[in-house]
């Protein structure tokens, strides 16, 4: 478990997490359906937001660094805005962007080395892969899907979470399998 620092206090918040298409969204939805607080997943909405706003995907993406600190800067308000007395599921987290980072090979910045610092969640639940599927949003293929994956496993380990590995499952029994893993 994550060594918790004085001025960080402990979340009742579990990551969902995963590389791209591993069901990620569809588990949060059915834990909402379910009646649990949920979160929504940032580089999505950040890419809705910048596209109703007249760009496209490409050029929305083609800025890395820009991108992510969107990303980023969305991640660590949502975080910020959260009780953590509240049980909540969050469809990626702070850390997520760190994998992100190596991944695209950019250099951090002190605004993500300070938020990784300041973490906490209860339990990380990293989903299996299953098979790619692009959308609208992606930009990865699938051998990016499976290095993206491993950097998410890496990050969270190394950060010294608890991490419980979700088994491909069909989606209702996914989140059985997590809700019996609390």
């Amino acid at each position: 478990m994550k060594s918790i620092t004085n001025d960080t206090k402990q979340t009742n918040w579990y990551v969902i997490t995963g590389g791209p298409s591993t069901g990620k969204t569809t588990i949060i939805d059915l834990l909402q359906k379910k009646g649990y607080k949920t979160t929504i997943e940032h580089a999505r909405h950040y890419i809705d937001t910048m596209h109703d706003d007249g760009q496209t995907v490409e050029e929305i993406r083609s800025n890395k660094r820009k991108f992510q600190l969107g990303v980023l800067d969305m991640q660590i308000e949502q975080e910020a805005s959260l009780n953590k007395e509240d049980m909540v599921f969050l469809d990626r987290a702070i850390p997520d962007a760190q994998a992100y980072y190596q991944f695209l090979k950019l250099d951090y910045d002190e605004k993500l080395t300070k938020a990784i610092k300041e973490v906490s969640y209860k339990k990380i639940f990293i989903l299996d892969r299953l098979p790619f599927t692009k959308d609208y949003a992606r930009t990865e293929n699938e051998e990016d899907q499976k290095n993206i994956h491993q950097l998410i496993i890496d990050v969270y380990k190394n950060l010294g979470f608890s991490i419980v590995f979700v088994p491909v499952l069909p989606p209702l029994e996914r989140v059985k399998y997590l809700l019996n893993n609390l």
